[in-house]
């Protein structure tokens, strides 16, 4: 089994489907973090059968409605003195900016570069956003 050392105070994000983990690390820049933090790969879970999670012995600032868009399940602990003191779950956001990106050739966002790339959930159950200008269906993360 695999021992990692209790965090004092910090984050710990679980519950990420196993293989966006790296995709988490990256966006939070965490090779770039002072404090230490775990990356850990396809630990076994009851429920996901295997998932990843991020360990960081520090409290950092997380974009939450992105966080839910990368990955729904995800739960994050807020840990103060080696306690567990907030479990945040995750949701899909009605709405997320600048994320996705438009694939339609006739969407405005094409044209004027500098149109924000906005999209609307429209169907909770499927993951899919659909953008705000001309309607055009998207379901997969695309991290800029």
């Amino acid at each position: 089994m695999l021992n990692i050392a209790k965090i004092r105070n910090g984050l710990v994000i679980d519950h990420i489907r196993a293989g966006l983990g790296i995709r988490i690390f990256n966006w939070l820049g965490l090779d770039k973090a002072k404090a230490p933090v775990a990356f850990i790969v396809n630990a076994p879970s009851k429920e996901m059968g295997t998932k990843d999670m991020l360990k960081i012995d520090e409290t950092i600032a997380i974009d939450y409605a992105l966080l839910g868009f990368i990955d729904h399940n995800i739960t994050v602990n807020v840990i103060e003195n080696e306690v567990i003191t907030e479990k945040i779950h995750m949701t899909l956001p009605e709405r997320v900016e600048n994320v996705l990106v438009c694939k339609n050739p006739r969407c405005i966002t094409q044209v004027e570069k500098s149109a924000p790339q906005v999209f609307v959930l429209s169907d909770r159950a499927k993951g899919v956003y659909r953008c705000e200008y001309c309607d055009e269906a998207r379901g997969e993360i695309d991290l800029r």
